[in-house]
């Protein structure tokens, strides 16, 4: 038997100028996996094992030499440096944690000039969990520098977390704006090879047609299994000047049963 309970979460749009939540579900280091290994001709892994995919981006700095990772976002709990560094002799530090609301960093400062060569976050598709996985390689001091740099904009979004334009609301009607949680690379909760994401979506569909024909207007802020940011959902309800948020979700039951919703409501 699948369990599940669905949670309801709806926002009230009294004005667009109500400030968005600060709402986030951290990705888990599993640190016994994670660590730093230094290879032959100048190459180094990392490889930092996650609890699910999760967004990020990769960049270098100069003077001194750093690598930085950042991800939206990730819970550091129990990752110790040293054990992390792994004896590394090409790497001399790291350091990692919250750097803004949303946001996590790890910073590599680096023993010697090395680029990466090979980045990726394989997902596994059985378990959700992920593993960024990074290939440095060692260069010059003049190739380094020419590649390092900041990237132009403190608030990146990759083209994944975008959401496509809503279509326009109807001005006359009641706006119903359906948030199916999750999707993408974030599969939410699982249970015997059910996921979080696709009950979710499933739901919102047959409540959006349920809804149409009652003379509804609804947007939803996904259609199809892709990973969209919370703060995207809320910038769409905005866009749509939806007059209610619907946010579907559904949590994995370990023990006991449960039926029907929790619904939390914010005004």
């Amino acid at each position: 038997m699948k369990r599940f309970l669905l949670c309801v979460m709806c926002l009230l749009w009294l004005s667009p100028a109500l400030r968005a939540q600060e709402l986030s579900a951290l990705v888990r280091v599993d640190p016994s996996a994670s660590g730093i290994t230094d290879g032959w001709f100048g190459r180094t892994d990392i490889a930092l094992h996650l609890s699910q995919g999760v967004p990020f981006r990769v960049f270098t700095l100069d003077d001194p030499a750093r690598l930085v990772v950042d991800f939206r976002e990730i819970d550091f709990d129990g990752l110790r440096a040293a054990a992390f560094l792994n004896d590394s002799t090409r790497i001399n530090s790291v350091r990692f944690g919250a750097f803004q609301p949303g946001w996590s960093r790890l910073v590599a400062d680096l023993a010697e000039p090395a680029l990466p060569r090979e980045i990726g976050m394989p997902v596994d598709v059985n378990s959700g969990r992920a593993t960024l996985e990074i290939m440095l390689k060692s260069v010059s001091p003049e190739d380094f520098a020419a590649a390092a740099g900041a990237p132009a904009d403190p608030n990146w979004k990759p083209a994944f977390l975008k959401a496509a334009p809503p279509p326009p609301a109807g001005a006359d009607r009641f706006t119903v704006v359906l948030d199916p949680g999750h999707g993408g690379i974030d599969p939410g909760a699982e249970r015997d090879g059910v996921n979080e994401k696709q009950l979710m979506l499933s739901l919102a569909q047959t409540l959006a047609d349920v809804l149409r024909r009652a003379g509804v207007e609804v947007v939803m802020t996904r259609e199809e299994d892709v990973f969209v940011a919370l703060e995207t959902r809320v910038v769409t309800a905005h866009q749509v000047q939806g007059d209610l948020f619907i946010s579907l979700h559904a949590d994995n039951l370990s023990q006991g049963g449960a039926k029907g919703a929790t619904v939390y409501l914010l005004s």
